[in-house]
């Protein structure tokens, strides 16, 4: 005697991924949209006090300048006339983005227009001085 197995049109069983892969892109999308990306200049400095310090929201471009007037952006020691490049880099990634630069209370003042006139040059037209508020 022989057997029937598949006498009957049984339709394929599978599960259908399409609503799951839709979710998961909705997801990413959602994620990347919302996410803020900020970039550390690499360095720790001493920030003065300042009676009228506020906070910038849109600042994307942070330059930072110790004690020793060395120029940190991106992780990464910068020389004082690279900054120009090296902003303009960052500015033409981002058109809309502010500079704030974070120079230590003991930096020169001599550094710190440089920096700021490099920026300047680089076409930011943002430019803000870190300063922390008073306690």
């Amino acid at each position: 005697m022989r057997t029937r197995r598949h006498d009957v049109d049984e339709a394929e069983v599978y599960i259908d991924m399409t609503p799951m892969l839709d979710f998961v892109l909705n997801m990413l999308i959602f994620f990347i949209v919302t996410t803020t990306f900020v970039k550390a200049t690499g360095v720790t400095v001493n920030i003065p006090n300042a009676q009228s310090a506020s906070s910038e929201q849109s600042a994307n471009i942070f330059v930072a300048i110790t004690a020793k007037g060395e120029v940190w952006i991106d992780k990464r020691e910068v020389d004082v006339h690279s900054v120009r490049g090296v902003i303009a880099r960052m500015h033409a990634e981002n058109p809309e983005a502010a500079a704030v630069v974070q120079s230590d209370s003991n930096a020169s003042t001599g550094v710190l227009v440089q920096v700021m006139d490099q920026i300047r040059l680089a076409g930011v037209e943002k430019i803000a001085v870190a300063a922390n508020p008073p306690n």
